[in-house]
Protein backbone atom coordinates (compact mmCIF):
# COMPACT_ATOMS: atom_id res chain seq x y z
CA UNK A 1 0.00 0.00 0.00
CA UNK A 2 1.49 3.33 -1.08
CA UNK A 3 0.32 5.22 2.00
CA UNK A 4 1.98 2.65 4.27
CA UNK A 5 5.25 2.97 2.34
CA UNK A 6 5.24 6.76 2.56
CA UNK A 7 4.32 6.62 6.25
CA UNK A 8 7.17 4.20 7.00
CA UNK A 9 9.67 6.31 5.03
CA UNK A 10 8.66 9.54 6.78
CA UNK A 11 8.56 7.95 10.23
CA UNK A 12 12.10 6.63 9.87
CA UNK A 13 13.32 9.93 8.41
CA UNK A 14 11.86 11.93 11.31
CA UNK A 15 13.28 9.49 13.87
CA UNK A 16 16.72 9.60 12.23
CA UNK A 17 16.75 13.37 12.47
CA UNK A 18 16.59 13.96 8.72
CA UNK A 19 14.07 16.69 9.54
CA UNK A 20 14.99 19.21 12.23
CA UNK A 21 12.53 20.07 15.03
CA UNK A 22 9.90 22.41 13.61
CA UNK A 23 10.82 21.63 9.98
CA UNK A 24 8.00 21.86 7.44
CA UNK A 25 6.61 18.66 5.92
CA UNK A 26 5.25 19.94 2.61
CA UNK A 27 2.80 17.50 1.00
CA UNK A 28 3.50 18.75 -2.54
CA UNK A 29 7.26 18.29 -2.19
CA UNK A 30 6.90 14.91 -0.53
CA UNK A 31 4.49 13.71 -3.21
CA UNK A 32 6.92 14.72 -5.92
CA UNK A 33 9.89 13.11 -4.16
CA UNK A 34 8.08 9.83 -3.57
CA UNK A 35 6.24 9.78 -6.90
CA UNK A 36 2.80 9.47 -5.34
CA UNK A 37 -0.38 11.52 -5.14
CA UNK A 38 -1.09 14.27 -2.63
CA UNK A 39 -3.85 12.15 -1.14
CA UNK A 40 -1.39 9.35 -0.36
CA UNK A 41 1.03 11.77 1.34
CA UNK A 42 -1.71 13.47 3.33
CA UNK A 43 -2.96 10.12 4.60
CA UNK A 44 0.54 9.25 5.82
CA UNK A 45 0.98 12.68 7.44
CA UNK A 46 -2.35 12.47 9.25
CA UNK A 47 -1.26 9.12 10.66
CA UNK A 48 2.00 10.67 11.89
CA UNK A 49 0.03 13.50 13.51
CA UNK A 50 -2.05 10.91 15.35
CA UNK A 51 1.16 9.39 16.73
CA UNK A 52 2.60 12.70 17.84
CA UNK A 53 5.44 12.56 15.30
CA UNK A 54 4.10 15.48 13.25
CA UNK A 55 1.71 18.34 13.82
CA UNK A 56 -0.90 19.97 11.64
CA UNK A 57 -0.54 23.72 11.38
CA UNK A 58 -3.59 25.88 10.71
CA UNK A 59 -3.45 27.01 7.07
CA UNK A 60 0.25 26.07 6.95
CA UNK A 61 0.31 22.34 6.30
CA UNK A 62 2.37 19.94 8.43
CA UNK A 63 5.62 20.10 10.39
CA UNK A 64 7.83 18.13 12.72
CA UNK A 65 6.93 19.09 16.32
CA UNK A 66 9.01 21.97 17.64
CA UNK A 67 11.75 21.14 20.13
CA UNK A 68 10.39 23.53 22.76
CA UNK A 69 6.81 22.39 22.36
CA UNK A 70 5.05 22.24 25.74
CA UNK A 71 3.44 19.04 24.49
CA UNK A 72 6.57 17.09 25.49
CA UNK A 73 6.19 18.22 29.07
CA UNK A 74 2.54 17.22 28.99
CA UNK A 75 3.35 13.77 27.63
CA UNK A 76 6.00 13.33 30.32
CA UNK A 77 3.52 14.35 33.00
CA UNK A 78 0.96 11.87 31.65
CA UNK A 79 3.48 9.02 31.68
CA UNK A 80 4.56 9.81 35.24
CA UNK A 81 0.92 9.80 36.34
CA UNK A 82 0.04 6.50 34.66
CA UNK A 83 3.02 4.16 34.32
CA UNK A 84 4.13 3.93 37.97
CA UNK A 85 0.54 3.02 38.92
CA UNK A 86 0.38 0.33 36.23
CA UNK A 87 3.78 -0.96 37.31
CA UNK A 88 2.48 -1.40 40.86
CA UNK A 89 -0.45 -3.42 39.49
CA UNK A 90 1.90 -5.47 37.34
CA UNK A 91 4.12 -6.35 40.31
CA UNK A 92 1.10 -7.35 42.38
CA UNK A 93 -0.53 -9.44 39.64
CA UNK A 94 2.34 -10.73 37.51
CA UNK A 95 3.05 -14.45 37.60
CA UNK A 96 6.27 -16.43 37.21
CA UNK A 97 5.95 -16.21 33.43
CA UNK A 98 5.91 -12.43 33.70
CA UNK A 99 9.05 -12.53 35.83
CA UNK A 100 10.81 -14.57 33.14
CA UNK A 101 9.68 -12.16 30.44
CA UNK A 102 10.98 -9.17 32.41
CA UNK A 103 14.35 -10.84 32.91
CA UNK A 104 14.61 -11.74 29.21
CA UNK A 105 13.59 -8.25 28.07
CA UNK A 106 16.16 -6.64 30.33
CA UNK A 107 18.88 -9.02 29.15
CA UNK A 108 18.14 -8.08 25.53
CA UNK A 109 18.18 -4.36 26.37
CA UNK A 110 21.45 -4.60 28.29
CA UNK A 111 23.13 -6.47 25.41
CA UNK A 112 21.94 -4.14 22.62
CA UNK A 113 24.25 -1.24 21.59
CA UNK A 114 22.69 2.13 22.34
CA UNK A 115 24.38 3.84 19.40
CA UNK A 116 25.57 2.53 16.03
CA UNK A 117 27.30 4.33 13.13
CA UNK A 118 24.27 3.91 10.88
CA UNK A 119 22.03 5.79 13.30
CA UNK A 120 24.36 8.74 13.86
CA UNK A 121 23.77 10.69 17.05
CA UNK A 122 20.41 9.09 17.74
CA UNK A 123 19.61 5.88 19.56
CA UNK A 124 19.91 2.81 17.33
CA UNK A 125 16.73 1.27 15.95
CA UNK A 126 17.56 -2.03 17.65
CA UNK A 127 18.09 -0.40 21.04
CA UNK A 128 14.94 1.71 20.71
CA UNK A 129 12.87 -1.43 20.12
CA UNK A 130 14.56 -3.33 22.98
CA UNK A 131 13.91 -0.32 25.22
CA UNK A 132 10.22 -0.27 24.30
CA UNK A 133 9.85 -4.00 24.86
CA UNK A 134 11.48 -3.81 28.29
CA UNK A 135 9.24 -1.00 29.52
CA UNK A 136 6.11 -2.62 28.11
CA UNK A 137 7.00 -6.01 29.57
CA UNK A 138 7.35 -4.45 33.00
CA UNK A 139 3.71 -3.33 32.76
CA UNK A 140 2.21 -6.39 31.07
CA UNK A 141 1.71 -8.18 34.37
CA UNK A 142 -1.17 -5.78 35.10
CA UNK A 143 -3.36 -7.85 32.78
CA UNK A 144 -5.33 -4.80 31.65
CA UNK A 145 -5.23 -4.32 27.84
CA UNK A 146 -6.78 -0.85 28.04
CA UNK A 147 -3.94 0.40 30.24
CA UNK A 148 -1.39 -1.23 27.95
CA UNK A 149 -2.96 0.46 24.91
CA UNK A 150 -2.61 3.79 26.74
CA UNK A 151 1.06 3.01 27.32
CA UNK A 152 1.51 2.21 23.62
CA UNK A 153 0.05 5.54 22.53
CA UNK A 154 2.12 7.57 24.98
CA UNK A 155 5.27 5.64 24.10
CA UNK A 156 5.01 6.39 20.39
CA UNK A 157 4.24 10.04 21.11
CA UNK A 158 7.32 10.34 23.34
CA UNK A 159 9.73 8.35 21.15
CA UNK A 160 10.81 11.38 19.13
CA UNK A 161 11.60 13.54 22.14
CA UNK A 162 13.46 10.64 23.74
CA UNK A 163 15.78 10.52 20.75
CA UNK A 164 16.27 14.27 20.79
CA UNK A 165 17.38 14.01 24.42
CA UNK A 166 19.94 11.27 23.66
CA UNK A 167 23.02 13.46 24.16
CA UNK A 168 21.61 16.18 26.37
CA UNK A 169 22.51 14.40 29.63
CA UNK A 170 25.85 12.64 28.97
CA UNK A 171 26.37 11.76 32.64
CA UNK A 172 23.11 9.85 32.90
CA UNK A 173 23.51 6.12 33.58
CA UNK A 174 20.55 4.59 31.77
CA UNK A 175 21.99 1.09 32.09
CA UNK A 176 21.92 1.35 35.88
CA UNK A 177 18.43 2.84 35.86
CA UNK A 178 17.09 -0.10 33.87
CA UNK A 179 18.96 -2.60 36.03
CA UNK A 180 17.46 -1.16 39.20
CA UNK A 181 14.01 -1.17 37.62
CA UNK A 182 14.33 -4.86 36.82
CA UNK A 183 15.64 -5.70 40.29
CA UNK A 184 12.86 -3.84 42.10
CA UNK A 185 10.17 -5.41 39.92
CA UNK A 186 11.48 -8.95 40.38
CA UNK A 187 11.93 -8.34 44.12
CA UNK A 188 8.19 -7.55 44.18
CA UNK A 189 8.88 -4.14 45.70
CA UNK A 190 6.20 -1.85 44.18
CA UNK A 191 7.16 1.26 46.16
CA UNK A 192 10.81 1.18 45.10
CA UNK A 193 9.97 0.22 41.52
CA UNK A 194 7.44 3.04 41.16
CA UNK A 195 9.90 5.57 42.58
CA UNK A 196 12.66 4.43 40.22
CA UNK A 197 10.34 4.57 37.21
CA UNK A 198 9.08 8.04 38.11
CA UNK A 199 12.66 9.30 38.38
CA UNK A 200 13.57 7.55 35.13
CA UNK A 201 10.76 9.28 33.25
CA UNK A 202 11.51 12.64 34.85
CA UNK A 203 15.15 12.62 33.76
CA UNK A 204 14.20 12.24 30.10
CA UNK A 205 11.81 15.19 30.25
CA UNK A 206 14.23 17.32 32.25
CA UNK A 207 16.96 16.80 29.65
CA UNK A 208 14.90 18.85 27.19
CA UNK A 209 14.89 21.85 29.50
CA UNK A 210 18.67 22.03 29.46
CA UNK A 211 20.19 24.83 27.28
Amino acid sequence: MLSEQVYTHLRHAIMRGDYAPGAALKPQDLARQRGVSLAVVREALVRLVGEGLAERLTNRGFAVPAFSDHRWQQIGEARRAIEPVVLRMSIERGDVGWEGDVRAAHHRLARTPVFTPDDGEYYSEEWAEAHRVFHRTLLEGCGNPVLLETFDRLWVASELVRRWSAHRDPDRDGIDEHRRLEEAALARDPDTAADILTRHLTLTTDALAQP
